[in-house]
């Protein structure tokens, strides 16, 4: 059972839209119920700052993630239950994904008999099926040599998604998206969850296993690399030369296993290996592969959280130690640990919120084969990433975000090397700016979007940065509209 004391100070105050993760709700002053035997939940009654819950909805508390309509078909409530604007969650958000995408608020199919709690079939009524769609226009201040300026892509990506509860106590999210860049359909990030609930003295503990494809796509927070500010972004402007291997190299090309829990409300632990799954090569892996892991990738997670019914507050931590083999599937590796520090808090005033969110990843490379191979004059280098942002919602319509990011590192004359446009004169990747976002959110499933980011330093320089053009960091700013919607 999920007890009323976790839920207590949860904010959810009346007649305010909360997201759910892909789900749409309206939590309202009245009482909500969607009761009736067999649909694997009852919300008993919704007050200011408190929300009751029965013991049919104890495996049920479970679904959030990115915000897709498939969730908010499931359990009949609007996207602001769990969302701050997707894909920001709220504190009901978080333990929404946490208990396994298993909330259901319409009627189930389940086998005559069987009891509340005990169900040996559970199965949704209504597909959880669900599709998103963006489109983007981007203008850079100075086109990339060679290149039209002004991109629009219709679409820059189409997704579907398949999600929604299993079991009673399994749930999945998968998605499987097609982008103009590769002009072709993929799996996309997905997470597959089985959760409970126990006790350990006299408190309360989620505990659960997830599977997954994407290194942080299964947190909660968004101030890990899968969920971080910007939360869409352009598919053609100039990109930095170096990222951490922690922030998106490997999505969708390992698969993690792990175990997770969060005790009383406040603080959450998690254990993940990965393994390479990449998609589209030879089973089994061969000497085609590339970076192919040696052994298991260990990932670590733990926070601390805070909730109040007007303030979220999160401190935290995680991180892997990763040996990679940058061709084939032995001989010599590189070896990646990624240590990261994050926090987040969010500030709520009435209809109006105030987010905050920052994290830094330090990595230290090993890069004995690719130092081997001529691709880096240094064996040994650093590499550090930082964003913070601040995002005001004055209500669900809108928000204004302004967010700063950096990454700097070791100086390297092979792996940064001078080049036209994307090559660093100073063989340094250090790049860092500003971004501002505007949001107008018309529907809780429709979004206009403007941001523009301005570049202080690219690729180690402020001012003629690759060898050739002399291009500037500047030349580098984009514009970026775009429209996001789910249905």
């Amino acid at each position: 059972m999920v007890p009323n004391s976790w839920m207590r100070n949860l904010p959810l105050p009346a007649g305010r839209h909360w997201i759910s993760g892909c789900t749409v709700v309206l939590l309202a002053s009245v009482p909500l119920a969607s009761a009736s035997a067999g649909t694997g939940g009852l919300i008993t009654g919704v007050s200011a700052n408190r929300m009751v819950m029965s013991r049919s909805l104890s495996s049920a508390l479970s679904a959030v993630h990115k915000n897709i309509p498939a969730f908010s078909r499931q359990t009949g409530m609007a996207c602001t239950a769990c969302h701050n604007q997707f894909p920001q969650l709220t504190p009901f958000g978080r333990l929404f994904k946490l208990n396994g995408y298993t909330l259901t608020g319409i009627p189930t199919i389940g086998q005559p008999g069987d009891s509340a709690g005990s169900e040996s079939l559970k199965l949704l009524s209504v597909p959880g099926i669900a599709a998103m769609l963006v489109s983007s226009v981007t203008q850079s201040s100075q086109a990339v040599p060679g290149t039209q300026n002004g991109t629009v892509a219709l679409p820059q990506q189409f997704s579907l998604f398949a999600a929604g509860a299993i079991t009673p106590k399994i749930g999945i999210f998968s998605q499987f998206t097609y982008t103009a860049r590769s002009g072709s359909f993929g799996i996309d990030n997905t997470d597959i969850r089985y959760a409970d609930h126990g006790t350990l003295g006299d408190k309360q503990v989620i505990y659960g296993l997830t599977l997954h494809n994407n290194p942080t796509v299964q947190d909660v927070w968004n101030t890990v690399p899968a969920w971080s500010f910007p939360f869409m972004s352009s598919g053609s402007a100039p990109s930095a030369i170096a990222s951490t291997l922690i922030d998106g190299a490997l999505s969708q090309k390992v698969v993690g296993l792990g175990a997770y829990s969060l005790y009383d409300n406040i603080l959450y632990t998690e254990f993940t290996a990965y393994r390479s799954s990449p998609q589209g090569l030879a089973m089994p892996l061969d000497s085609t592969a590339t970076n192919t892991t040696s052994g298991v990738i260990p990932y670590w997670r733990v926070s601390l959280q805070h909730e109040t019914p007007t303030q979220s507050l999160m401190l935290g931590t995680f991180g892997f130690d990763a040996h990679l083999y940058p061709t084939g599937i032995s001989g010599l590796t590189n070896h990646y640990t990624d240590v990261a520090v994050d926090g987040q808090f969010e500030q709520r005033q009435g209809t109006a919120s105030w987010i905050g969110r920052a994290s830094f990843i330090h990595e230290k490379q090993t890069l004995t084969a690719t130092q081997s191979s001529g691709g880096a004059a240094n064996i040994d280098q650093t590499l550090s990433t930082a964003r913070a942002s601040l995002a005001f919602l004055p209500n669900q319509n809108y928000s204004f975000t302004l967010g700063y990011f950096q990454t700097t590192g070791s100086s390297d004359s092979t792996l940064y090397a001078a080049a036209a446009m994307v090559g660093s004169r100073l063989n340094q990747p250090n790049t860092s700016g500003i971004i501002g976002e505007i949001t107008y959110n018309a529907w809780q499933n429709a979004r206009l979007g403007l941001y523009y980011s301005a570049y202080n330093k690219f690729n180690g320089a402020s001012s003629a940065y690759d060898i050739v053009g002399g291009r500037n960091a500047s030349d580098n700013n984009t514009l970026y509209l775009y429209l996001w919607t789910a249905f």
